[in-house]
């Protein structure tokens, strides 16, 4: 294994995805309305890309890229600064976005804003000392003038050749640097570099790998586009992802490796969105590692396939997936008021009830999360009202809460039950229920019979407190004192155990 970081190089761009549903049509146009219950946003393109990495290698991941100085740019890269290191490249004009409009599961819409162009200046030395240490380098192009930046090619091509470079090439992007050891790119993408004749197609041979029949053709293309690939760039190796085939290797000969995703089960028809950068990230990952290059595909496939099966960049990642940040607001990393607002406005406009429920939620346990369904089968969205850490910290004494504010909050989020998340500094939520105005105030089934403090502040607003029944015998106090009662063998204490 070698030592140093894994070094992400590319072009990011802000995913942001609305999702509603539909009931009407325009009525000065016939086009669906997308009435939007929420909003999230994520890193995508190298951004994505660093953030897969950086969850399968841990912390030390750093990613180089150019973002402007625009809002999309600032929202990108309080993002990305949660999981990854971020080293900034100039860019001239908006940074990329895509905003990604869906109802019920279904695409309806995508709007690209953004055509930054990179600088070509000087480059932040700082940059250069992340290359030369580091473990392995992935480049992640997305066409948008990272890997032509001069500057950069010229630090890429003097990396020494013990660093492992995983190439993950786009049509409209640069060439890669001599030197690479893998270059990743997808069927069609190897079909447009490669731009090779039919008949050189034909001539190009390979056995069928055990591939399904109606994929001969395609792995016999792939072959031959790969081979074309390694000997014009130079690289090592190139391997062509297959989508449900799995993926290719060739090192320029016509008897290619070809790594099968069969292990995940079938993926076809899910979301592949982000499969390229799950790969990738993935293959540096195992080379970085010192594995060798049939080791990387087969594990890269393995995670891609896992990926898409868990609904791809929306639904792999939706615990890294966070809530719009208003003009404004701080970057503590706590879910943000305007999004619960925006959320509850929507609501409300549309005649629906607000739910809300509060609470510590300090290591989230089936209790918590059977009360939260629950409570949000009574209306139509839930918005969870959070204690701070002061505020736990008063509630449970010194050595709470286990998990600060802005996890606990992101945890919650991640649940499809959570529309919003609002979080207060003072022993009950009643000065925030008192904004907040619900419909419908949840408590667990272990506050029945006494008072509770913001009973008052809910009705006063015309709401009602209703009661849920409480998972028994589970509850975080009690997950706190039998993990302090646990005795470990000193024999056990070693490594990462300690």
């Amino acid at each position: 294994m070698r030592g140093g970081p894994l070094i992400v190089v590319g072009d990011s761009l802000l995913d942001v995805d609305l999702d509603g549903t539909v009931g009407r049509l325009a009525p000065d146009a016939p086009v669906p309305v997308v009435d939007c219950h929420r909003e999230r946003h994520r890193a995508g393109g190298a951004g994505l890309a660093a953030v897969l990495a950086a969850n399968q290698a841990g912390p030390g991941v750093v990613l180089i890229t150019a973002t402007g100085s625009d809002r999309h740019g600032a929202r990108l890269r309080e993002i990305l600064s949660r999981d990854v290191d971020v080293l900034a490249v100039p860019l001239r004009g908006g940074t990329p976005c895509k905003i990604r409009v869906q109802a019920a599961g279904q695409p309806m819409l995508r709007l690209d804003v953004g055509s930054g162009i990179v600088e070509p200046g000087p480059l932040d030395p700082a940059i250069g000392r992340a290359l030369a240490g580091a473990g392995a380098v992935l480049v992640s192009d997305y066409g948008r003038g990272m890997t032509a930046h001069p500057g950069l090619r010229a630090l890429l091509t003097r990396l020494r050749p013990d660093i492992p470079v995983v190439w993950d090439p786009h049509p409209r992007g640069a060439r890669p640097v001599p030197g690479v050891r893998l270059a990743t790119p997808n069927a069609a993408e190897a079909r447009s570099l490669a731009a090779a004749s039919p008949s050189q197609a034909r001539r190009r041979t390979c056995p069928a790998l055990g591939v399904p029949s109606r994929a001969i053709s395609q792995v016999a293309q792939a072959a031959a586009d790969a081979a074309t690939l390694v000997e014009r760039w130079g690289t090592t190796a190139v391997s062509v992802t297959m989508g449900e085939h799995g993926a290719l290797l060739s090192v320029g000969d016509v008897n290619p490796f070809m790594a099968l995703a069969t292990e995940v089960g079938p993926v076809s028809g899910a979301s592949t969105c982000g499969a390229g950068d799950c790969f990738a990230a993935t293959a540096a990952r195992v080379l970085r590692d010192g594995g060798v290059l049939t080791e990387a595909v087969v594990d890269a496939v393995r995670a891609a396939a896992e990926f898409v099966a868990q609904g791809g960049a929306q639904g792999a990642v939706a615990s890294l997936t966070v809530p719009p940040t208003p003009d404004g607001a701080d970057a503590g990393g706590r879910v943000r008021e305007r999004s619960a607002w925006d959320v509850i406005a929507t609501v409300r406009g549309r005649g629906g009830k607000v739910v809300a429920t509060g609470g510590c939620f300090d290591l989230l346990h089936a209790g918590h999360v059977n009360l939260l369904r629950d409570a949000r089968r009574l209306g139509d969205c839930l918005v969870v009202c959070l204690n701070s850490d002061a505020s736990v910290r008063d509630l449970k004494g010194p050595g709470r809460p286990l998990v600060p504010a802005k996890d606990r909050a992101r945890v919650l989020t991640a649940l499809e039950c959570v529309d919003a998340v609002l979080t207060f500094p003072q022993a009950t939520p009643a000065v925030l229920l008192g904004r907040l105005r619900p419909d419908i105030w949840v408590k667990g089934g272990d506050y029945a019979g006494t008072d509770l403090a913001e009973a008052d502040v809910v009705s006063r607003h015309g709401g009602q407190v209703v009661l849920l029944p409480y998972l028994d015998g589970v509850s975080t106090s009690r997950i706190v004192a039998a993990a302090r009662q646990v005795t470990v063998p000193a024999d056990r204490l070693s490594g990462s155990q300690q």
